[in-house]
């Protein structure tokens, strides 16, 4: 049985992981009537190019280098053609070469899908009877939230504000201190439910605003045309939801961070004394949700002790934050 030399290039972080899941792969039954000799390189060949054709180039290097019989690239870069169609798969047939946009395969079951689109487009290119497309068009509205909810998964907005040492420190020293104080057990019990959510909402959103502007997060387009503008609306609202998603998050463990601290160090009945007051038990459930949006904001604070490159190391995926690193070393 003849032997397929198949090349995978992948760029760091999730493409990686996804290409090291697939290297001991095998030919699905009835394809092509060959073994497959999986190599995988680790490298970020879509650095500093958003063109899908020098990406394409990049790989035919590789496999003219190492003497692959057909090479596919991993990454997480939105693919697009000239219609400014989004795109799941590009292939140059002539030197079978592929990119597989990951972001595209959407936010859930990711290793499962990817597996299986390797596993079809290497099938159908190592068959040169087979009638592969060259490029895999998304459906234009599904397919633009499915990439939308695909490049936000791999941002990891739940790693947020682990990422920002400085911001951690300041959000858990402001609820700690907050939650034993007075005033804020009086301006609690003082707020209706309604106030409460407003404060959250507020809350949430000064940390995401803090964090664009401090750290130059906002995409600006290229040039006047509407496909550098509709290029910047995709990263921008991908900006957002991460954002948005990582303030959440964070602001549910601090609500149960303080209010575990809450429960171990107060005793309602001792602070509804001083503050002449009934208090109950209860009532540290409204403390927490009040304190967590004080220790968000000053989260929101102490992240302007971070650098730009944390910020962005902390917001974004390893491509996409050389990505950023680059655009902010042009600007500079």
């Amino acid at each position: 049985m003849d032997t397929l030399r198949v090349g995978l290039v992948a760029d760091p972080a999730k493409p990686t992981e996804v290409a090291r899941r697939f290297s001991d792969a095998d030919p699905p039954h009835g394809g092509a009537g060959e073994a497959w000799d999986v190599s995988m390189v680790s490298e970020p060949f879509t650095v500093a190019c958003e063109d899908v054709e020098t990406a394409l180039s990049r790989l035919t290097e590789h496999a003219r280098d190492r003497q692959w019989d057909l090479v596919v690239g991993l990454t997480e870069l939105p693919l697009r053609d000239d219609d400014g169609q989004y795109l799941l798969v590009e292939t140059d047939r002539q030197q079978r070469t592929a990119v597989l946009s990951l972001p595209a395969l959407g936010s859930v079951r990711m290793h499962r899908r990817s597996r299986r689109a390797l596993r079809e487009l290497i099938s159908g290119m190592a068959d040169s009877a087979a009638d592969v497309d060259s490029r895999v068009v998304l459906p234009r509205w599904s397919g633009h939230w499915r990439l939308l909810l695909g490049m936000v998964l791999a941002n990891r907005p739940w790693l947020l504000l682990p990422g920002l040492k400085s911001a951690l420190v300041a959000a858990l020293t402001t609820g700690a201190i907050a939650t034993i104080n007075s005033t804020m057990w009086l301006l609690a019990g003082s707020l209706s439910p309604w106030r409460l959510v407003a404060a959250t909402i507020a809350s949430i959103a000064l940390v995401v605003g803090w964090l664009v502007i401090d750290g130059g997060l906002w995409d600006r387009p290229k040039d006047d045309s509407a496909h550098a503008r509709d290029r910047a609306r995709l990263y921008n609202t991908s900006t957002l939801l991460t954002l948005t998603l990582g303030a959440l998050s964070c602001y549910v463990a601090l609500y149960v961070l303080n209010l575990l601290w809450a429960l171990f160090v107060l005793d309602p009945s001792v602070m509804g004394g001083y503050l002449k007051q009934p208090l109950h038990y209860s009532d540290l459930f409204v403390l927490a949700w009040f304190v967590a949006s004080a220790a968000t904001v000053g989260g929101a604070l102490g992240s302007g002790l971070e650098s730009d490159e944390a910020i962005r190391a902390a917001a974004y995926s390893k491509r996409e934050e050389d990505r950023r690193n680059r655009l902010a070393d042009e600007r500079t």
